[in-house]
Formats: C-alpha cells, sequence, structure tokens
C-alpha cells in the first residue's frame, strides 16, 4: 500500500491536489484528525481491504494536535507502514492574493489579517516541511501544470526533484515579469521584426527560429546560459529553493526570446528536475 500524507500551507492547492489524486486511483480523505492516522493507516494496510494507494490530508486545521503528528508518523514507522509526505507550498504573496480573490478566511486568520495567519501557519508547518518527501511550489503553476507534476511524480515515477525550473519569455515593452527570479535580455541579438516577411511568424515557427539561430552570438549565449545554471540551480536546490524562474526579453516577446527560451528549454529538459516552459507575450500585437 501507498500511503501519501498531503500538507502545506493553506490556499497552496492541497484540496486540488487531492482531488487530483482521487482521479488517479487514490483513495482519499481530507482533514483526517492527527490523532487517528495510526489507526487509519492500520486499517488501510489491512489485506483484507482492497486499497493500494490512500492519501490523506493532514494540516493547520487540526489546530495544536497538529504538534502531535511527529508521534503519529513515529508509530507508523514502528508499525512497518511505510508512507510519504507531500507538501504543497506557494509565497505569501500568492497566497494573499488567492485569499483575496476567493474572499475565503485564513484558519490562523479568522479576526485579523491574512498576512499574520499566513506566518503563524507557515512558522507551525515547518517540521513538515522538512520531512517531505516532495515539495511543490504552486505559486506560479496552472492547475493543469499542478496536475502533470503529480503525474510525475505517482504515475511516471521518474524520480522528481522538489525543484521546478520555469523558463518565461517576454516583451520588454510589456514589462518584466515581477516573479522572475533571473532575467536576460537578448535584444542584442538582430531582430526579424524588420524582415517583413518573417514579422508575422514567432519564434515557434522554423522560419524566425532559423533567422535567429543563424548568428553565432545566439549559440554563444546558449552556450553560456546553459554552463551558468548547471552551476547555480544545484546551488539553489542546496539552500531550500524549490522553483526557479527564468526570464528571456526581447522587444516584443515574439521573436528572439521565444527562440531562446525554447533553445535553452531543449538544453535542460532532461535535467532531473521539473522543466517547464511559458511564452507570455507571444500573442500580444497581432
Amino acid at each position: 500500500m501507498r500511503l501519501v500524507i498531503v500538507s502545506g500551507m493553506s490556499g497552496a492547492g492541497k484540496s486540488t491536489a487531492l482531488n487530483m489524486l482521487e482521479d488517479i486511483g487514490f483513495f482519499c480523505v481530507d482533514n483526517l484528525p492527527v490523532e487517528l492516522l495510526v489507526k487509519f493507516g492500520e486499517i488501510a494496510s489491512d489485506r483484507k481491504v482492497d486499497v493500494n494507494q490512500v492519501a490523506v490530508g493532514v494540516d493547520i486545521r487540526n489546530g495544536d494536535r497538529l504538534l502531535d503528528l511527529d508521534e503519529q508518523l513515529a508509530l507508523l514507522y514502528e508499525l512497518g507502514i511505510k508512507y510519504e509526505i507531500l507538501f504543497l507550498d506557494a509565497d505569501d504573496r500568492t497566497l494573499v492574493k488567492r485569499y483575496k480573490e476567493t474572499r475565503r478566511t485564513h484558519p490562523l486568520a479568522k479576526e485579523g489579517r491574512i498576512e499574520t495567519g499566513i506566518a503563524r501557519e507557515r512558522k507551525t508547518i515547518a517540521f513538515i516541511k522538512k520531512q517531505a518527501d516532495y515539495i511543490i511550489d504552486t505559486s506560479s503553476l496552472l492547475t493543469r501544470e499542478l496536475k502533470k507534476e503529480l503525474d510525475r511524480i505517482y504515475i511516471e515515477d521518474d524520480g522528481y526533484g522538489n525543484f521546478i525550473v520555469t523558463i518565461l519569455s517576454f516583451g520588454f515593452k510589456y514589462g518584466i515579469p515581477e516573479d522572475a527570479d533571473l532575467v536576460f535580455d537578448v535584444r542584442f541579438l538582430p531582430n526579424p521584426y524588420y524582415d517583413m516577411k518573417l514579422r508575422n511568424y514567432t519564434g515557434n515557427d522554423r522560419p524566425i527560429q532559423d533567422f535567429v539561430m543563424q548568428h553565432k552570438e545566439s549559440h554563444i549565449f546558449l552556450d553560456k546560459m546553459e554552463d551558468l545554471l548547471s552551476f547555480l540551480i544545484p546551488n539553489y536546490v542546496s539552500e531550500g529553493k524549490y522553483h526557479l524562474i527564468i526570464a528571456i526579453g526581447c522587444t516584443g516577446g515574439k521573436h528572439r526570446s521565444v527562440t531562446m527560451a525554447n533553445g535553452l528549454f531543449d538544453r535542460l529538459k532532461d535535467l532531473p528536475y521539473s522543466i517547464r516552459i511559458e511564452h507570455r507575450d507571444v500573442t500580444k500585437g497581432r
């Protein structure tokens, strides 16, 4: 039996994750009282119970009882019941935004500020995050992208590395992405926009790719980017970072930045991390 304990920050997507796990065959129980965890594990692991995959939501809604989780996990271990912890996280700014959009009340901020509740929760559940087998930062993930990450862990089982790299192309004329960790400017490359035959294509099209990549500077840039990131990413991981957003920009975000973002993605996609790509402005200005 595979027992997954789903925890994390309120608003980070735990309920959504449980629904997705249910869709792929898990028997799911949300907001299980901590003191019932061992008993539940015993029942689920009984051979008479025809259940192979179980997911249990355990989080701050348990209140002070959550502090007993360590003891319950130790008992599971003593009984030989294997478990793993999936931790959903997001940055404070994203969590505040989500609460304001849904107009829901944070469990620890019934009569106070959302920010205060988030800070208290983050401190309280830090011990769970330290023990987590899988940590997913949902700050900039779409629902379908969260599903993809869960599929990688629980269906494909391809060695999820607890680190998500987002390669994001953008146009400077529309502003630098606020959530970018690293920003690179490729406006030093010749601009296909001024060739009327190429203007209506994008960096996802072969004519633009051929135009941009015919210049040696494009290849040198990708070589240096790959070398830089091969150094940075392991160090970010060792420092406890879980999501890196690499923004590559050109003037309009349609040609050069898209081509170079695609090129970087091709070079990084086989790394033992989750590598995703997004073209923010590729359809603008049409």
